[in-house]
């Protein structure tokens, strides 16, 4: 896909989300602040006592830090599967018409939820700021952890995307996935709430890791865990490849049966 045309995609996406929206844009932010509010009021004292206890305490903001950098991450991860999953569906028109590189399509909707992302962070550095939080240096990890999450989260939803072609529950099965997923990971609770037998099972959850990765870089000051990023980009770029290598297999039956 040349760069033009992924921009065109990019900025189309922008656009028709918001068309005939009155709030427009304010949307993106609306829904997760609700959220984000929500579970402030509901566990932030419960949870604030427990992450003093771990010492991830910034006073009356700890929790609502920890909490943000859960959601907002999580909202991209989630976003970025679930449209990557749908994505040949959504553009079959263009795909019937115009010979596109199909498997590296989905990359516009990588763009536009980063950029997203990107515009919802602005506004939580800058409560960061109000609030006097210590920058450091270690947020130059921060790109780090996003490439791993996003690299995960495009891989899966490319081999959703290629099985959703032939497979119509695909789509009805991630959305259970990403809400069963959601709960199983440490983003609106901590997981020394739970009984010790449930931990080990996190372990195996790489947006454990991912979130984890973060707080550590964006709240603690400290360099993330090197072998679970790792290991998780291994893993991302095996199935990218498995993806690619499916895809490819199937382009001639995808395109008939879009």
């Amino acid at each position: 896909m040349n760069f033009s045309l992924l921009l065109h995609l990019t900025k189309q996406d922008l656009v028709d989300r918001y068309t005939g929206s009155i709030l427009g844009a304010a949307w993106t932010f609306i829904m997760p602040l609700v959220n984000i509010l929500i579970f402030t009021l509901v566990f932030s004292r419960i949870m604030g006592m427990k992450l003093s206890s771990l010492g991830l305490d910034l006073g009356q903001y700890s929790y609502s830090v920890y909490l943000v950098i859960g959601v907002l991450a999580w909202n991209l991860f989630a976003s970025t599967l679930t449209r990557v999953t749908n994505v040949f569906h959504e553009k079959a028109p263009i795909i019937g018409k115009v010979s596109l590189p199909l498997f590296f399509l989905p990359l516009y909707v990588l763009v536009s939820e980063l950029i997203i992302y990107f515009i919802s962070n602005v506004f939580f550095i800058i409560f960061l700021v109000i609030i006097d939080f210590d920058f450091s240096r270690y947020w130059l990890w921060w790109p780090v952890v996003l490439l791993a999450q996003q690299m995960l989260a495009y891989a899966l939803g490319l081999i959703f995307a290629i099985l959703s072609v032939f497979i119509q529950d695909i789509k009805q099965f991630v959305g259970v996935l990403t809400q069963l997923w959601f709960w199983m990971t440490p983003i609106v609770y901590v997981v020394d709430i739970l009984p010790e037998g449930w931990k080990p099972l996190f372990l195996l959850n790489p947006f454990y890791h991912i979130v984890n990765s973060l707080r550590d870089v964006l709240m603690l000051h400290s360099a993330p865990a090197i072998f679970p990023l790792a290991c998780i980009l291994f893993l991302a770029t095996a199935m990218l490849g498995f993806g690619l290598w499916l895809g490819h297999r199937l382009e001639r039956d995808i395109r008939d049966f879009i």
